[in-house]
């Protein structure tokens, strides 16, 4: 933080002094998140100083504001103003007369040029740098090299003569003074003053400038500037600090903080952090505001495709942020689910993960953390486990050995009020808790549902909603269309369904109004999805649909297929229904590529990355996709396997709908099952 840095005492720094200018910069640009500069010129040779330390300011998720009054062209390879170039001729006639100390700063600054401009290109491409371009009413330049320096709490304002060349940094007649917002109250006025005479700029409210536009200098980034990552960056800034330490003048100052620096990126590598350097989106972050608000419990009940898992990890990299340690347990529905899990979790550099019936040695793992805990030694960890081995006694005979301040993360959070997980919930240890769902009320479970809510200690519409909506609205999500298609059931499959039916009527329950929980109840209710499923008059609708399709696209390339799940009537293994939709598919040509992706998959990752790269046409699934697995290149969805359950179809479009740099919207096609049409208009009902 800025506070703990030590200054001169006179708040002065001096080439010919004992505290150099580049000094300042260097100490104070690393620890900030926000830097506003003044400047009389937009050239290398007036703002380079600040390459030091930048990559760590970017690190810090730091936003850049410039106001210059000059902005120069392209062809100006330099980037330095028509005074600047007539001095370097002079330099010219006297440079064998420069010492070849300056001679080597002067080799390693233009390094430093280049580097600075690869940050603002960074800056520029992540919305992180703001450029306002001035002049002076009537006509005047304003030749100011000021700026303020801001972690997030504190300022400190500078002001100089400095004009950060290399002259300027060792050469004598160069400096600048400062001022902090936590120093002498002439300080304190002096800093509050110039933050508001910088901000009625930024916001175009000062009349006394002519306010111009940036796209010049936009331009001259864009052109001088390499695409770097964050890594890349700092890695620079370490060997431009490694260069500077060698050199007599600048010795003492660069040593230290050379090692220093670099122990630092070292620790930095291996310390859990953000994945992206832009941050959490805004409602990420206000999401984990309000769960902190809430006494950190409650659920996010966030749309498919809107990055809840990366929201519920920012609350846990929170966590780490405030006691050090990451402790956290994540329950999911499926071995799927745990597999994203990582990769997600390993994003945020995260390596102590422990995966309850996959990692082959999960039991000695946690049977040595938990030898841990009984000895008062607090151990990083992430467990990741189904609902399923979360409610056995097996894991449960563990976790009452773990820490209370443990995170509980329930994704899909409505499986937590299932039966077996309802008896375990009671004795649960755990006070920090979220919940993650698209739709959170249980399907025909109101006291499931009231169950959920009380673990969450939330209630709807919860602590943080964020709809479907509201994220295509923000560019979150795409734009999409929808076609519905009703499928009439034919004479046979409709008479067979009632007789169904009715058989389901006699196990109703008038006193909890509901159809009794037995073997017999699920056998009925699965013979009669199954005509659903396999209704007959569902393949000719989906050719039509094909057929429409690519006489529009003239291809059928990523579209993705859910079909029904079972088999045939030969109920064979060939015979899946799946198997009858591949090949209506490549009946409608024949260089259509269609490949499956099932539970069986081996390959479900080279399967689902060809379908990316475009080697694969057309995609089938059947349940497998419902939980967890996102195929954002999808730009023709059909859904051939919906039914009443209103959770399966709003995952299932929130899963098509993720955005893609190719794709501008998607189009789904929903197969609907409908008696017979024959009948009065008022009498026609939805199946599914």
């Amino acid at each position: 933080m800025l506070p703990q840095i030590k200054h001169p005492e006179t708040l002065e720094y001096s080439s010919d002094g004992k505290n150099l200018p580049i000094e300042f910069f260097m100490l104070t640009v690393p620890e900030c998140k926000k830097i506003d500069l003044k400047l009389g010129y937009f050239s290398s040779n007036a703002i380079r100083t600040l390459a030091y330390g930048f990559a760590q300011f970017i690190h810090n998720g730091g936003v850049l504001r410039i106001i210059s009054n000059h902005f120069l062209s392209v062809k100006d390879k330099l980037l330095i103003s028509e005074d600047e170039i007539e001095s370097l001729v002079e330099d010219k006639k006297v440079e064998y007369l420069i010492n070849k100390d300056l001679e080597g700063l002067a080799k390693i600054l233009e390094g430093g040029d280049q580097h600075f401009f690869d940050c603002l290109k960074y800056l520029l491409k992540h919305d992180r740098l703001q450029i306002i371009p001035v002049k002076l009413k009537p006509n005047r330049l304003a030749h100011f090299k000021q700026g303020i320096l801001d972690d997030g709490t504190n300022q400190v304002y500078f002001n100089g003569s400095c004009n950060f060349t290399y002259r300027g940094l060792v050469d004598n007649g160069e400096s600048l003074s400062i001022a902090r917002s936590w120093g002498e109250n002439s300080e304190k006025i002096k800093v509050k003053e110039n933050i508001e005479n910088i901000e009625r700029i930024c916001t175009r409210k000062d009349v006394g400038f002519e306010y111009l536009t940036p796209e010049q200098i936009i331009e001259v980034i864009e052109k001088t500037g390499k695409d770097k990552q964050l890594d890349e960056l700092i890695e620079d800034e370490i060997n431009i600090y490694e260069k500077l330490s060698h050199l007599p003048s600048l010795k003492n100052t660069f040593t230290k903080y050379t090692s220093d620096f670099r122990k630092k990126v070292e620790e930095e590598k291996h310390n859990p952090k953000f994945p992206y350097p832009e941050g959490p989106r805004d409602y990420q972050a206000e999401a984990c505001e309000k769960w902190i608000a809430n006494g950190k419990k409650g659920i996010f009940a966030m749309a498919t495709g809107t990055g809840k898992t990366i929201t519920a990890l920012n609350c846990l990299l929170n966590e780490y942020r405030e006691s050090g340690l990451i402790q956290s347990i994540i329950l999911v529905p499926t071995n799927d689910l745990q597999r994203q899990w990582i990769k997600e979790v390993h994003k945020f550099n995260i390596t102590d993960i422990i995966v309850v019936g996959i990692d082959s040695d999960w039991k000695s793992k946690i049977s040595r953390l938990t030898t841990n805990f009984q000895f008062g030694r607090q151990k990083p960890f992430v467990l990741i486990s189904t609902y399923v081995s979360f409610a056995r006694y097996t894991l449960q005979n563990f976790l009452k050995y773990f820490p209370k301040e443990t995170l509980l993360i329930a994704d899909e959070a409505h499986n937590i009020a299932s039966p077996k997980v309802l008896e375990v919930l009671p004795s649960t240890l755990f006070k920090k808790r979220i919940g993650l769902s698209a739709t959170p009320k249980r399907i025909y479970d109101g006291e499931g549902t009231e169950e959920m809510n009380k673990f969450f200690d939330d209630e709807p519409p919860y602590i943080y909603s964020f709809t479907m909506e509201e994220a295509i609205a923000k560019g979150i999500l795409c734009q999409y269309e929808y076609h519905p298609h009703l499928v009439e059931l034919t004479t046979e499959e409709l008479e067979e369904y009632k007789e169904i039916t009715l058989k389901l009527s006699k196990f109703f329950d008038s006193e909890t109004k509901k159809i009794k929980d037995n073997d017999v109840v699920t056998m009925l209710l699965m013979k009669r999805k199954r005509i659903i499923h396999k209704a007959e008059n569902k393949i000719a609708v989906f050719k039509k649909i094909l057929k429409q399709e690519f006489d529009k696209r003239k291809s059928l390339k990523y579209t993705f297929v859910y079909v029904p799940e079972g088999f045939d009537d030969n109920s064979s293994e060939e015979g899946r229904i799946i198997q009858q939709y591949n090949q209506a598919i490549m009946e409608t040509d024949n260089q259509i590529r269609v490949s499956t992706f099932t539970g069986d998959n081996k390959d479900r990752s080279f399967v689902l990355q060809s379908f990316e790269d475009g080697n694969i046409d057309v995609l089938t699934a059947m349940k497998c996709l419902d939980e967890g697995v996102d195929i954002p290149r999808t730009e023709l969805a059909i859904f051939c396997s919906s039914t009443g359950n209103p959770r399966q179809f709003i995952q299932r479009r929130g899963r098509i709908l993720k955005q893609h740099i190719d794709k501008e919207y998607a189009v789904i096609h929903d197969l609907v099952v409908v008696p017979k049409t024959d009948a009065k208009k008022s009498q026609i009902q939805f199946i599914c």
